[in-house]
């Protein structure tokens, strides 16, 4: 897995770190292998966490055909309902803010995906404030 080479200095890319390393350690916990990249970023009240390389060797072969990614998707739906609790806790935890829902979707074609984190305030004004305060006033 790639780090976060374009992350944000300072605690909002601390955070943003913090996510990425928990969501793949969790994915690769639960399937058995992580994504060969990911990166997550947070925007106004929003943590989209972006995953590449998801797919197993299995689920490629099924996505040469139809039926096959109706498959696949149909069975990510399943997994992720199932842990999406345990994965908004790991938001929840490493930006201290409710989850107010949570979105996901996978491409079939490129293996690449999305998970969607909204939250119950907007954090990066927030961690941009604090970040932007003089070293003596934290």
């Amino acid at each position: 897995m790639s780090s976060d080479p374009g992350a944000s200095p300072g605690r909002k890319g601390m955070i943003e770190s913090a996510i990425t390393s928990a969501m793949v350690h969790y994915q690769a916990e639960l399937t058995g292998h992580g994504p060969t990249e990911a990166r997550t970023y947070i925007l106004e009240d929003m943590v989209i966490v972006r995953f590449k390389g998801t797919l197993s060797r299995m689920e490629q072969r099924l996505a040469q055909q139809s039926e096959g990614r109706r498959l696949i998707k149909e069975l990510r739906l399943v997994l992720r309902e199932g842990c999406s609790e345990e994965l908004q806790e790991i938001v929840a935890r490493e930006t201290g803010c409710d989850v107010v829902s949570s979105h996901s979707d996978i491409s079939t074609r490129t293996g690449e995906r999305i998970e969607i984190y909204v939250l119950d305030r907007n954090f990066d004004r927030q961690v941009r404030r604090r970040d932007d305060q003089p070293e003596g006033s934290r």
